[in-house]
């Protein structure tokens, strides 16, 4: 599982990356000293796991876990053994306290690891196919073949996405992160929290939204920089 890092203190990221380094099954992509460093790396990143600490400076752990997507997966540590019912409520795989044990620390990965692997069979059986140019997604008991050429945007509602094609939608059983990672990037990208589009389709944009055909799309404020900076350089 890729993971992260985010703790305000070096000495517990340091440690914390002496106990992923010692499970085979995580991969560390990095470390980060904030909520707001590590939010904008997994703008372009994706990321499974995330060891997070509760309580630092701006935005805290519980903040945080709140905004971010349900297929990334919250393992709390903090010193403080209060804060676990908070944990509760943003639906962590676990809570550890430090000082952490390794087999403490072990035990709350094979949750996480044993719950990745029954989203990912979740997903397999929403998207059938991945090819170059399409993919099969299941709605109302049938597989659909979209050509990616085809879409417009895809637009995220809770634990369903909806494909919005010319003139069709179809609504399928899957989260937006997850199938953004499967479409090509040359082609699609997220815009805002809810929404990936089609570059290809985009018919024009300002500062503050998107076009395609009738529809209107914002551009969120953490993905602004990212578009114009993606987008732009497609027109270079």
């Amino acid at each position: 599982m890729k993971c992260i890092i985010v703790d305000d203190e070096p000495i517990a990221r340091k440690g914390m990356k002496n106990l992923v380094d010692q499970i085979p099954e995580l991969e560390l992509l990095d470390s980060f000293n904030s909520a707001e460093a590590a939010s904008m790396y997994m703008l372009n990143h994706p990321v499974e796991l995330i060891f997070l600490d509760i309580q630092m400076p701006g935005i805290t752990g519980i903040e945080f876990a709140k905004n971010i997507s349900k297929d990334t997966l919250v393992i709390f540590t903090t010193a403080y053994s209060e804060y676990a019912l908070d944990s509760y409520e943003v639906e962590a795989i676990d809570y550890l306290v430090k000082p952490i044990e390794a087999d403490r620390f072990r035990k709350a990965v094979d949750k996480a690891i044993a719950y990745h692997s029954l989203l990912l069979s979740e997903e397999k059986k929403s998207v059938e196919n991945v090819e170059d140019d399409y993919i099969f997604v299941k709605s109302d008991r049938k597989y659909f073949k979209v050509n990616l050429k085809d879409i417009l945007f895809i637009e995220g509602l809770k634990d369903y996405v909806i494909i919005q094609l010319d003139g069709q939608r179809i609504i399928t059983k899957l989260n937006l992160k997850t199938i953004h990672d499967m479409l090509p990037k040359s082609a699609f990208l997220r815009v805002n929290r809810s929404y990936i589009v089609n570059k290809n389709q985009i018919e024009s944009f300002d500062n503050n939204d998107i076009f395609i055909k009738n529809f209107e799309i914002a551009i969120g404020n953490m993905y602004r920089d990212s578009f114009f900076e993606d987008f732009m350089s497609k027109k270079s």
